[in-house]
């Protein structure tokens, strides 16, 4: 579950510690940031070459799924 996001300078200083070749379990101890999260800001940086919260595509589904299924009638 995701509480809150975090802040740009800290990712940008995830990301400065990943190219001065410092490890994902010693930079989320140093961190308090979880090994998944060190993980997951890394390779969205390498896929978008930045650390900004990226717009997401498309609208937003009206219904969500389960809601979708219980509407379907079968």
């Amino acid at each position: 579950m995701r509480l809150i996001e975090l802040s740009l300078e800290l990712r940008d200083r995830i990301v400065s510690r990943h190219r001065s070749r410092e490890g994902y379990q010693k930079m989320s101890a140093a961190l308090k940031v979880r090994k998944n999260t060190v993980g997951s800001i890394i390779l969205k940086w390498k896929k978008f070459g930045t650390t900004k919260t990226l717009n997401r595509a498309g609208r937003p589904a009206k219904l969500s799924c389960r809601g979708r299924r219980a509407t379907s009638g079968w």
